[in-house]
């Protein structure tokens, strides 16, 4: 081989393996395995953090630093379940239970206003069954992107006609949907529902002008929140440095970014967070963000905000590698609920936007949350399961069970020969 032709066959060895890598990528399984391996992933980091951030608050609870890292715990192997039995059912029978979703969490969130219900932090969001504690409005949000998905798929060739887009979906499913988790002062995930639905509408492509129309009395509806309730005025004079009380309402602001500020480019290490030994509020709940940044530094901020974006082109990857007008709906809905509440959540923690409450999600600390939303991201894999050639090829693949399994019984039948 001369000199000359040496780096031209490296280069197109190079260049076969770029293509050869690339070919993988275009695998009818890989949207089902990168949204496997981002769900655990995200998971996993959450059970971390979670342990970290609140081993103090916990230990004063309730005399163990384990206690509440042994709740999330029990809440991830439910959602495990959880996203196990959503991720089998085909797409059809999700067609089907799409509407009866939304309805049987429009009538738990109507519990909430009943002896059942209970308040916390001034939202009325609640059900208290004995033991358990849930917060039905996370099971709207699926139902929405369901719904909506489902209704708007046989309406697909007449979405042009306002008509036919306001009813029945936004009149009365979103109408009443919303306004059950309005009647509770739960402003958080008010927007959250709302960008839900904003999903859905554009992923079913509704004309760009209507959501200047509907956005507008949104908008009221929100801006009335605020200004009806001083506990969020507040939140807003803190968020436009009018209040910089560090013994008031600007408290949690200022030591998340304390927090942040600390941790610097790599952060106190993990489990060594200042801020968690009482001084931060909720630092294991919604400023789960802040304790990322203050014990794992820049990198660590870093890769949830980059799970979180993989996520989203994970979704986005779904969405346009099927023919499944109702799969690229409630994909796109399931996807914007995600991304949305985690930029809310990371915004208000860097000071980007007020504190408005809303977790972190599959990070955060919360049953009902993690449960919901590991559900939700199960119905995913349903829908990445039905991608063509996904299903043939995963069931091609013997798993890694089968194949331990294989070995262990051939090396048994070896030795048994060899006697």
């Amino acid at each position: 081989m001369t000199s000359a032709t040496a780096p031209a066959r490296r280069t197109a060895d190079g260049a076969s393996r770029l293509r050869a890598w690339a070919a993988r990528f275009e695998s009818p399984v890989t949207t089902y395995y990168l949204l496997l391996f981002l769900t655990v992933a995200l998971v996993v980091f959450g059970l971390i953090m979670v342990l970290s951030a609140s081993a103090i608050t916990s230990l004063e609870e309730s005399r163990s630093a384990y206690t509440i890292f042994t709740t999330q715990a029990v809440y991830a192997g439910i959602g495990v379940l959880a996203l196990a039995v959503t991720s089998r059912l085909p797409v059809a029978a999700w067609r089907r239970l799409a509407v009866p979703v939304l309805v049987a969490g429009i009538a738990l969130q109507l519990l909430v206003f009943t002896p059942l219900g209970g308040s916390f932090q001034g939202n009325r969001n609640w059900l208290f069954l004995g033991p358990v504690s849930v917060q039905p409005s996370e099971a709207i949000k699926v139902g929405l992107a369901l719904a909506g998905g489902a209704i708007l798929a046989k309406k697909r060739r007449h979405l042009r006609s306002l008509g036919h887009v306001l009813v029945p979906y936004l009149v009365p499913l979103v109408a009443v949907a919303v306004g059950s988790v309005a009647l509770g002062h739960d402003l958080g995930t008010v927007l959250i529902l709302g960008a839900v639905v904003a999903g859905v509408l554009f992923a079913a492509g509704i004309p760009v002008r209507w959501f200047v129309i509907a956005g507008v009395p949104f908008l009221g509806v929100v801006l009335a929140f605020v200004v009806t309730s001083s506990n969020r005025l507040g939140r807003f004079d803190v968020w436009l440095g009018r209040d910089t009380d560090p013994y008031g309402a600007a408290r949690q602001s200022i030591h998340g970014r304390y927090a942040l500020a600390d941790g610097g480019w790599l952060g106190l290490g993990l489990g060594q967070s200042r801020e968690k030994w009482g001084r931060l509020s909720e630092a294991h709940n919604d400023f789960i963000f802040a304790i990322i940044g203050e014990e794992l530094g820049l990198p660590g901020t870093l890769a949830i905000l980059l799970l979180f974006a993989a996520f989203a082109f994970a979704c986005y990857r779904l969405v346009s590698r099927s023919d499944d007008y109702f799969v690229r709906v409630v994909t796109a809905g399931v996807m914007t609920w995600v991304v949305v509440q985690a930029l809310i959540n990371i915004g208000a923690v860097i000071g980007l936007l007020p504190v408005i409450g809303v977790p972190l999600p599959l990070v955060s600390s919360g049953g009902s949350s993690l449960i919901t939303t590991m559900g939700a991201l199960g119905i995913l894999l349903a829908f990445a399961r039905a991608e063509p050639g996904c299903r043939e090829a995963l069931s091609a693949r013997p798993s890694s069970l089968r194949r331990s399994l294989a070995v262990v019984a051939g090396a048994v039948r070896s030795r048994k020969g060899g006697s």
